[in-house]
């Protein structure tokens, strides 16, 4: 039975909210659980719940937003995403769920947990609601500055991970640019997208070429290849215009008597429209190139969405991911005869 590693600790709203997705877990995906965190604390949430047989790392210390990113999980050694992180590594557990700093968690996963042989960089993969299956944007935020064989990886990664994971069949990879000619953007898109066309010509990835931000949601693309400053400037652009959209729906629905009675005529669907875009259902970002699942789950998770986090971690760890890219690592450097 797979087991899922906690960081109680982390989030605004822990450790209640953590504990009680974390409960349902258990009950209801089939995991062992272990939760990090101070065990007073820890334990008075579990009793809270009625379910107080689940393990308990004692763990003093937490990571907050004002610690050093860079520095946190090696100053605080006793903090509980530490803890946790170094729980992964010795092999007490299949995966980490954490809602802490975003940068101190994979800052901590690089230090401790360690990237797969070969991968220069780890990855930050969102899911973002478009189509059937979604799309994953690959990198929005972990690495501002890339070269083409970090994205050549990305590409490789969102891949496997949009197969497995997002089930897509032949996910189709799309590099974000200014156009969609051959000829558009930069250095850096010029030479990747000659990485990505040779990959795809040897029958590797399926690379569509170029695509614009306006692409991006309409089922073009499985997997938007980025460098992580462009792509935390797409997220964050596409979660205001979500935020605006619903709020701006709202307004027109509570405008007049008429609105109000469309409002509840369409109220099934606009129900269902929201769901489609609530970050709740997805849970979390997983960071691909780690050699272990570690899943960040949002800062201001819930118990639904930290749930909905533990799940896409049981996913990961049992989806072979990690496997598949070791077993292709050659194919994803560029001074490989492959590339």
């Amino acid at each position: 039975m797979l087991k899922i590693i906690i960081d109680a600790m982390g989030g605004d709203n822990a450790p209640e909210e953590i504990v009680r997705g974390a409960v349902r877990a258990y009950r209801e995906l089939g995991v062992e659980i272990t939760l990090v965190g101070r065990e007073e604390e820890v334990r008075a949430c579990l009793k809270n719940e009625g379910c107080e047989d689940l393990e308990v790392v004692d763990a003093r210390d937490v990571i907050t937003m004002e610690d050093d990113p860079s520095t946190a999980t090696r100053r605080k050694k006793d903090a509980s995403m530490t803890v946790a992180l170094n729980l992964l590594k010795d092999g007490k557990g299949d995966a980490v769920v954490s809602a802490g700093s975003t940068g101190a968690l994979l800052t901590g996963a690089t230090l401790i947990v360690k990237r797969i042989r070969g991968i220069r960089r780890a990855a930050m993969a969102p899911v973002l609601p478009a189509g059937e299956h979604g799309v994953m944007l690959i990198d929005c935020g972990a690495n501002v500055e890339c070269t083409p064989e970090y994205l050549l990886q990305f590409a490789y990664m969102g891949s496997f991970y949009a197969k497995k994971m997002m089930g897509c069949d032949s996910p189709r990879v799309g590099l974000l640019n200014v156009g969609t000619e051959d000829t558009k953007g930069g250095t850096l898109q010029h030479e990747t997208f000659a990485l990505l066309k040779t990959a795809a010509d040897e029958g590797r990835i399926h690379f569509v070429g170029n695509i614009e931000g306006t692409d991006v949601f309409t089922g073009k693309v499985d997997v938007v290849v980025t460098d992580g400053f462009t792509g935390n400037v797409l997220l964050k652009g596409t979660e205001g215009v979500i935020k605006y959209m619903m709020k701006s729906l709202k307004g027109v629905f509570y405008k007049s008597t008429i609105n109000k009675l469309a409002a509840a005529v369409l109220k099934k669907d606009l129900a269902e429209m929201k769901k489609s875009m609530d970050v709740n259902e997805v849970g979390g970002t997983a960071f691909i190139g780690i050699s272990k699942p570690v899943v960040k789950a949002h800062g201001s998770s819930n118990a639904a969405s930290f749930f909905a986090a533990i799940r896409q971690a049981k996913i990961f760890a049992e989806s072979g991911i990690i496997e598949q890219i070791e077993n292709n690592i050659d194919f994803m450097k560029i001074e490989s005869e492959h590339a």
